[in-house]
């Protein structure tokens, strides 16, 4: 992670879902943290060539994206891409939290986004992150 700014990839196919994210996030998930860059992609082959690219500090993929979900999304590059950032999933259902865990999800958030909950866990995927970076 620059120390500078966290770099965030946001992957939902819903251009609501996707303000509502940036909405929540703001400019910095934590006062601890640095300011926080979200980059946003609405379709798989444009995650799969923004993790290619590499220096992303933490990806936010929504498991209700059609037609490829982030669950499914996040157990690809977490097979695929050697040190792989972490991953947040969005799920709707409480259940499907057995589905994140499936797809090697490094933390999971609810439908509605969460104005408390998500940068919560977005600033602890990201302390953990920049713990292993020093």
């Amino acid at each position: 992670m620059s120390h500078d700014t966290a770099r965030i990839l946001l992957y939902s196919d819903d251009r609501t879902v996707r303000e509502q994210v940036r909405l929540v996030l703001g400019r910095s998930v934590a006062s601890d943290l640095p300011p926080i860059e979200v980059y946003e992609a609405a379709t798989q082959p444009a995650v799969l060539a923004a993790v290619d690219a590499g220096d992303l500090d933490l990806l936010i993929l929504d498991g209700e994206a059609t037609p490829s979900g982030g669950m499914g999304l996040c157990k690809q590059l977490k097979d695929e891409v050697p040190e792989c950032p972490p991953a947040l999933v969005l799920i709707i259902r409480v259940a499907d939290s057995w589905l994140a865990t499936w797809s090697r999800a490094d933390a999971v958030s609810s439908y509605p986004v969460d104005p408390v909950r998500l940068p919560a866990a977005v600033a602890e995927l990201l302390r953990a992150r920049l713990s292993q970076a020093v």
